[in-house]
């Protein structure tokens, strides 16, 4: 600390109470006058110090926070509720007239029985950013937030033990921030970042955000281990479906001229494409004209979409979305269910060898290995394919060719085969699961092989080419039939009431 002491020698800078100078008379200037204003400037000097020591100590920022020392509890209930919502808002953005504020929350949420304990960062009644998205944390009796006096953040329960930190220990870290673009920032005194929630991206990307190439948003399906991904590549951005090492894209949006992506930024209008001199190559434009919020990726379809706020229907809503068609979605249906022209879904049925359905729950009935060719065998659905692609394909093979590829690989679920009438190229593609799969018109050339137990097909192999493919229109069309049957039947009892509602009408008159 800087030392007080020459506070007590000022007043001998300045004249003493009986010291007067008559009017009209010259003023005598001690010789000391000199060695005065020097100390006068040592004066000035000391207190820019301590001002300025201060600054170090303790920091200053215009941005809304909370410094090292705070802590913040919420107590986690003892019975499991899954309604329940424990928040405590610890910082808040200021006041914008154009869209929500974002808030700092500590969240208590119910997961399968637990709670878990994680900070939080939403814009309006929108989660933002999430610590615990990767990596839950449960925990009991209580979750504490503690930004320690040597800069580390932290989330504990009971008994001191962390589950959550930001590792910032002994980098000077002096607050805890949210800027006005909704990036969560761990600050020194001179406000430079220490670590920031931009840098651990979830979900969900915010106005002004930068994600470099080979940097991923992820989405996680509940009580299931397929995720969603949206991803940054060399040459395109590309949204994927996972399960395990499995990887299949379902979309994408490529710049021009195959240029290579350095890194994207959502701005005010779009999604823009940036080059590794910083040039803008492309952008994914939004709807309106309403400026941007956020880039989202859906944790239920697997689509992602832009959003912007609207203050006359006071909610976000999305300005464009990649994927507008219901059976353009990855799971639009469950395994072996196919998304039919209604957007409904119908279940490949799954006969045993007494000709008898022992499946109507679309998968229930395909199980075990099929590491031994003659444990399964191949059904055959024209006019159906899948929306999953970049799995291994095979060019220059016949159909019968590419199922047998499937039949023997034990790990191979189903296969994709194509052909094109005007080229007469033909391709097969093989897969490890059974999703994605849509009805398409006749002629395009898709037919879609699945893998069942051995028998489960055989009452099909019995009927001719014609037969085959009556029953795939009947097994594919059977939801729409039945809507159309539906309209055609109601249609037909209204003729009827107005016909017998007419004579009994005559009669009466006559």
């Amino acid at each position: 600390m800087p030392n007080f002491s020459f506070f007590t020698s000022c007043n001998q800078f300045w004249p003493k109470p009986n010291q007067t100078h008559l009017p009209n008379h010259p003023i005598n200037i001690p010789k000391t006058s000199k060695s005065n204003l020097e100390r006068l400037l040592l004066l000035l000097m000391n207190l820019l110090f301590f001002v300025v020591f201060l600054f170090f100590t303790y920091g200053f920022s215009s941005e809304p926070g909370v410094g090292i020392g705070y802590q913040l509890m919420v107590a986690v209930p003892v019975i499991y509720d899954s309604d329940f919502k424990g928040r405590g808002f610890l910082v808040e953005t200021n006041h914008t007239t154009t869209k929500p504020n974002f808030r700092v929350a500590l969240s208590i949420d119910p997961f399968n029985g637990r709670y878990t304990c994680s900070l939080q960062v939403f814009l309006g009644d929108v989660k933002v950013w999430d610590s615990g998205h990767y990596s839950r944390f449960f925990t009991t009796e209580k979750c504490l937030l503690d930004i320690t006096m040597d800069g580390d953040l932290m989330l504990k329960g009971p008994k001191e033990h962390v589950g959550w930190k930001t590792g910032t220990s002994g980098q000077g870290v002096k607050r805890l921030e949210i800027q006005k673009t909704g990036n969560l920032v761990l600050v020194d005194a001179m406000n430079n970042i220490k670590w920031q929630s931009f840098n651990f991206p979830t979900d969900v990307m915010l106005e002004g955000q930068v994600l470099d190439v080979a940097t991923r948003l992820t989405s996680f399906q509940s009580n299931s281990s397929l995720f969603y991904s949206f991803e940054i590549e060399e040459n395109r951005v590309a949204l994927y479906l996972n399960s395990g090492n499995l990887r299949y894209s379902y979309w994408h949006f490529q710049p021009s001229m195959n240029r290579s992506i350095s890194y994207v930024k959502l701005i005010s209008t779009g999604l823009a494409l940036f080059n590794v001199k910083y040039k803008k190559i492309a952008e994914i434009q939004s709807n309106r004209i309403h400026p941007l919020s956020f880039l989202a990726l859906k944790n239920d379809t697997g689509n992602f979409g832009l959003y912007y706020y609207s203050p006359e229907k006071a909610n976000f809503q999305a300005s464009f979305q990649a994927l507008n068609s219901t059976c353009d979605l990855p799971i639009a249906c469950r395994p072996y269910g196919i998304c039919t022209f209604s957007n409904s879904c119908s279940c490949i049925q799954i006969l045993s060898k007494d000709d008898s359905e022992i499946s109507s729950d679309c998968s229930s009935a395909v199980s075990g290995s099929f590491c031994d060719g003659k444990q399964a065998e191949i059904i055959e659905l024209d006019n159906v394919s899948s929306v999953l692609k970049g799995v291994p394909k095979m060019v220059k093979i016949s159909k019968e060719e590419c199922g047998n590829l499937c039949l023997e690989d034990c790990k191979c679920a189903s296969a994709l085969y194509f052909r094109n009438a005007s080229t007469n190229v033909e391709e097969c593609y093989i897969y490890r699961l059974v999703l994605g799969l849509k009805q398409v018109d006749k002629g395009t050339g898709f037919s879609y092989m699945v893998k069942v137990p051995k028998g489960s097909g055989r009452n099909h192999e019995k009927h001719n080419n014609n037969n085959v493919k009556r029953w795939v229109l009947i097994l594919v069309g059977v939801v729409d039939g039945v809507i159309i049957l539906v309209i055609v039947g109601g249609f037909g009892y209204w003729l009827v009431k107005r016909r017998t509602h007419t004579i009994h009408s005559q009669a009466t008159a006559s």
